[in-house]
């Protein structure tokens, strides 16, 4: 065999060439789908819409992330091409004509048909290509990295939470830059990730010695595979995922206001950008360190944990009320929003490892993709939760110049706190013992 014979061998069976680099392209890319915050308010106002209508496009392309991982997951199951080229045409084309309606909207403003546009674009076709693309290298990644599931997962999914830090100032810097910058952002950035995106979906590829069933083999469905352990283990699965990101969108959705009333306004930033790494840091250092543990379910007995301890604590010294000028109640307050930051990001990259000790490789992406429903109903309800109770408990009044409501943010924790200790009971009853843990209870059983 030649040189470049060997060459040849020896990228197409790394793991880091088949596997991780091909993800992170994938994850940054469909990631920047949490930059909304950048351009949400640019949008309304060169449509002529309001904010809050225009808010729904987002909340769209989250629930079409989770549906679509969950009715999709068979092919991203059976074919990683197919699902991860998929991935690459919705999403970059859904960027491409967000763009042309929010163009449309600017010269027709008040336009419904641009308002539609940009929820069918943004929300529907955007949210297919995230929900495709999100499913598609983590099984891949798993089969490459047996022995460090966690650490190869997260570092995927850490691209998903990164992408955001890295993305929002470069949107900013093309909206500040170019007349109409808005629309002018979409088209480029389309552009640019449709190349990362294909490239990452040429890259992509499972191991040669792992065989897939074909379509004449029989495969157990992914009904008979969950019912292969108590169904009540993955109902205990699905509402602890489902309460993890709730309650951290809640809280994340909240996060600039929080800031303001603790007179941190000029730095919101700064906390905004150290929250991403926290989020990024979280899903990497949760499910790596989940790779040393006996069970992994650990990890969210201790995502709950920290949550309840630093809500708790917030919640008892009114440290979002008090907190303006108190330097121990500002870093309570700054200390919740990293744990709830690094908690949501670790519970995203440990659902699928968790999921794997449960129910084994075979039909993973199907389990999995079912498991993000709960983010698609997670991503309706977090949200617009924190803001009717902002809305419609407490008083609006102004810190620095700025309307903020502090006692409809401490009502936010009360929510949230219950939530949190729901969950950790479910994590504690309902989800048995996987991976080490279930291997020494069975043969101590004996």
């Amino acid at each position: 065999m030649g040189n470049s014979e060997k060459a040849q061998g020896g990228w197409r069976t790394n793991k880091w060439v088949r596997a991780a680099i091909p993800a992170l392209l994938l994850h940054c890319s469909i990631g920047t789908v949490y930059c909304w915050s950048v351009f949400c308010q640019e949008i309304a106002d060169h449509i002529g819409h309001s904010k809050s209508s225009v808010e729904w496009a987002f909340s769209f392309a989250i629930f079409f992330l989770g549906m679509s991982a969950a009715f999709l997951g068979n092919v991203v199951e059976r074919d990683i091409h197919k699902s991860s080229l998929i991935a690459t045409i919705c999403f970059a084309s859904g960027m491409i004509l967000t763009g042309f309606f929010i163009y449309y909207g600017g010269q027709h403003q008040g336009s419904v048909l641009a308002l539609v546009g940009i929820f069918v674009s943004y929300g529907f076709i955007m949210g297919v290509g995230l929900g495709t693309g999100y499913l598609s290298p983590v099984k891949t990644l798993m089969l490459w990295f047996k022995d460090n599931k966690g650490l190869a997962t997260g570092l995927a999914v850490a691209g998903f939470g990164a992408a955001k830090a890295i993305a929002s100032p470069i949107m900013t810097a093309i909206l500040n830059s170019m007349e109409g910058g808005v629309y002018k952002m979409f088209w480029i950035l389309g552009a640019v990730y449709f190349v990362m995106m294909f490239c990452g979906h040429l890259l992509l590829a499972k191991p040669a010695d792992w065989h897939e069933p074909s379509a004449d083999e029989k495969k157990p469905s992914t009904w008979e595979v969950i019912r292969s352990k108590p169904v009540t283990n993955y109902i205990g699965i699905w509402v602890m995922f489902y309460i993890n990101i709730t309650c951290g969108l809640a809280l994340i959705s909240q996060e600039k206001p929080i800031v303001k009333c603790i007179g941190l306004v000029a730095f919101a930033g700064i906390i905004s950008s150290v929250s991403a790494i926290f989020n990024a840091g979280g899903r990497l250092g949760f499910s790596a360190w989940a790779d040393f543990l006996k069970d992994r379910n650990t990890i969210y007995k201790l995502i709950f944990i920290l949550s309840i301890v630093f809500t708790a604590l917030v919640m008892i010294t009114g440290g979002i009320k008090n907190g303006y000028g108190n330097g121990l109640l500002i870093a309570l307050v700054l200390g919740l929003i990293m744990v709830v930051n690094a908690g949501y990001g670790g519970g995203f990259s440990n659902v699928p490892t968790l999921l794997s000790d449960h129910y084994g490789m075979g039909s993973i992406s199907a389990i999995h993709g079912l498991t993000l429903s709960a983010w698609a109903f997670a991503g309706l309800t977090g949200n617009q939760i924190a803001t009717y109770i902002v809305n419609h408990t407490g008083e609006f009044t102004e810190i620095d110049g700025y309307p903020v409501n502090p006692q409809g943010y401490q009502n936010v924790l009360i929510f949230t706190c219950i939530m949190y200790v729901i969950a950790l009971i479910l994590c504690l009853t309902l989800v048995r013992p996987s991976g080490k843990a279930a291997e020494e209870k069975a043969k101590a059983g004996k």
